[in-house]
């Protein structure tokens, strides 16, 4: 509170407390003051009550119940000394600014303090004058009091509800940003797991292929991985494409929207697998028993993804042995197990970023489902990633 009375006034209000000066003046001097003094009182008081009053307008912002406080007392000896209008003018401003400026509780208790003020200024006037003009007295009270009272709670209630409707404008601006944000991410995200699921597993078979190429000096060797490094390039520059043709479907530059790949697709993965590693001890098996019935395109792709990414890690990590790939139901989820053997070797076939698991992760977390990856146990020689996809009753079909 004390740094707001020594803060400088507004100019707004250092002009009502000039005008008022002023205009109180000047009626002084033309004789323009009405009533007569209360017992014997000098009329130069006025010009007291007048100052006074010009003073509490410079604090009718910063201190609005102390300004009203102290303006009371002055309209009170401005009416027991000959009344300037105004001294009177100025005093309702500071009722007025009481309540647009004042504390919460101040629209509350200053209108109901000006009627029960004004009810009992009438009372007295019809007790001491005995006449109508009597009331006369209480309708000038109440549009000292009542009306700038009433007035300000009119203004103030404005003002808050203004003040709710651009907060609450501005809350929902921060909500949508966030939801923006968090859309982005959640596509960024979606993009990544596509870009790692489509390109590592051709980027995995090149780095085997080369590796191979530059450790066997046998022409025919090196031809042979030179063909599977460009099948591989290939392969992936198409699936690149694709990524870069469903982005632009988003944004509506595609002539047509790009497949999206299905289970239908498993045999050509374990096809290009078995490529991959050019390996006769390699076996790569799929056992489809999901039965009959169409799957919903997200379950669809999360489980084609999924047996990506688990024959890309046992390509790089498996030891010789096979590779199995099941697909079955387990109360109304899609069950997918891809199963290899434990490696033994002391390092991978082709160099990973280990980012295969968390999309893994991340696929399976979006459908609602579980997902587990290790190794068997009681067994210890076999590696197992198996997915649960939950799937509607009334979508497989």
């Amino acid at each position: 509170m004390p740094v707001r009375f020594l803060s400088p006034p507004q100019r707004v209000d250092a002009l009502i407390a000039l005008s008022g000066l002023l205009g109180g003046l000047l009626l002084w001097f033309l004789g323009l003051y009405y009533g007569k003094p209360v017992a014997g009182l000098p009329t130069s008081l006025a010009l007291v009550a007048l100052v006074v009053m010009s003073g509490t307008e410079l604090l009718r912002r910063r201190a609005p119940l102390t300004a009203l406080a102290i303006g009371t007392a002055a309209v009170t000896l401005d009416l027991c000394t000959g009344t300037l209008l105004a001294t009177v003018v100025m005093y309702t401003d500071l009722v007025y600014a009481a309540v647009l400026y004042g504390p919460p509780s101040a629209v509350r208790r200053i209108p109901r303090a000006c009627e029960i003020g004004t009810v009992v200024a009438t009372l007295l006037a019809l007790a001491l004058i005995r006449e109508p003009a009597a009331l006369l007295l209480g309708v000038t009270f109440a549009l000292i009091t009542v009306a700038p009272a009433w007035t300000g709670v009119g203004i103030r209630v404005h003002r808050d509800r203004a003040d709710a409707a651009q907060l609450a404008a501005e809350r929902t601006a921060l909500l949508a940003e966030l939801d923006r944000r968090e859309a982005v991410g959640a596509e960024r995200a979606r993009m990544a797991r596509e870009l790692h699921d489509m390109v590592a597993g051709h980027l995995s078979a090149i780095a085997i292929h080369s590796s191979a190429a530059l450790s066997i000096d046998e022409p025919g060797a090196s031809r042979e991985a030179l063909g599977v490094i460009r099948e591989n390039s290939v392969q992936g520059l198409a699936e690149m494409r694709r990524l870069i043709g469903l982005l632009r479907e988003q944004t509506g530059e595609a002539d047509e929207p790009a497949p999206t790949p299905t289970l239908a697709g498993l045999d050509a993965l374990l096809d290009r697998a078995r490529t991959t590693v050019h390996d006769d001890r390699f076996s790569f098996v799929l056992r489809d028993g999901r039965g009959a019935g169409a799957l919903p395109a997200p379950v669809e792709l999360a489980a084609y993804r999924i047996v990506q990414e688990s024959l890309t890690n046992a390509v790089k990590h498996a030891a010789p042995g096979e590779v199995g790939v099941e697909l079955g139901r387990d109360d109304g989820a899609l069950v997918v197990r891809v199963r290899s053997v434990l490696g033994d070797r002391p390092g991978p076939r082709a160099p990973g970023a280990g980012a295969g698991l968390a999309g893994m992760r991340e696929r399976v977390a979006l459908l609602g489902g579980r997902l587990s990856a290790g190794p068997v146990a009681g067994d210890g020689k076999t590696w197992e990633v198996r997915a649960s996809l939950p799937v509607d009753e009334e979508e497989w079909r």
